[in-house]
């Protein structure tokens, strides 16, 4: 016996239901693209499917020639960054003038407008911490003692990390082999700070701020064969005091 229902709309009112119950979403937007789209992410998805392949690639150049140039300022912009050989808190830089350097020490020298020292001229050593390791700070005082390695001459600079401070009155930036004060055993000390010394005093080149020290030989017989420099061959830096 027939019950004078239909079966089809039975099936169909349940959905029907459901859609009632389920509020529909904004006219014009895709219940399954929707999500995400609040985020970086999916603004940026959205940005790229709107976006001819012309226009990505223009950004694809744009975003990788800023992301090389600023690479290339981070590795440029302090010291030489391979080819280093430790002695003591000093770096020797062998290589620096050498025809076989690599392209960063190229571009360093390049940046700093300097001629580095090729092999047969002589050597140069950096120095940015003391020889307990601790970086060179302006603000404290040094004493460089000790000898160099043979050469016919040399030169002990100081200068500051980074840009020089706007205003500030030139002061005297190192010493050479022939104007230095010694020691009756022909050893020597220097001493680095703000406030003036007796003696070979060298001032700090800033207030305050990171510094390095460059010791250049020139015409010595070390600069072939740097790794063989022994610790007591260069100078000690030794930090004897910092302003509070």
């Amino acid at each position: 016996m027939a019950s004078g229902i239909d079966p089809a709309a039975t099936a169909v009112a349940p959905q029907a239901a459901d859609a009632r119950r389920e509020p529909s979403p904004p006219q014009g937007t895709d219940r399954g693209t929707d999500r995400g789209t609040g985020t970086a992410a999916g603004r940026l998805r959205k940005l790229a499917s709107g976006a001819s392949p012309a226009a990505l690639a223009l950004y694809a150049l744009a975003l990788g020639a800023g992301l090389g140039l600023a690479s290339a300022d981070w590795a440029t912009r302090g010291g030489y960054p391979f080819g280093g050989v430790t002695v003591g808190a000093w770096t020797a830089w062998p290589r620096a003038g050498s025809t076989a350097a690599d392209p960063y020490t190229r571009a360093v020298n390049a940046r700093r407008g300097e001629v580095p020292l090729a092999v047969g001229e002589g050597l140069l050593l950096t120095a940015a911490v003391d020889d307990a390791g601790r970086a060179l700070d302006a603000t404290c005082t040094y004493r460089i003692a000790g000898v160099t390695p043979p050469a016919r001459a040399w030169t002990l600079t100081v200068a500051g990390r980074g840009a020089p401070e706007p205003g500030r009155q030139p002061v005297r930036e190192g010493f050479t082999a022939t104007e230095i004060l010694r020691e009756a055993d022909g050893r020597f000390a220097i001493l680095l700070g703000p406030e003036v010394e007796p003696g070979n005093w060298l001032p700090s080149p800033r207030a305050s701020g990171p510094i390095r020290l460059a010791l250049r030989l020139y015409d010595t017989p070390v600069a072939a064969s740097a790794g063989t420099l022994d610790r007591d061959a260069v100078p000690a830096i030794t930090r004897t005091g910092c302003a509070s």
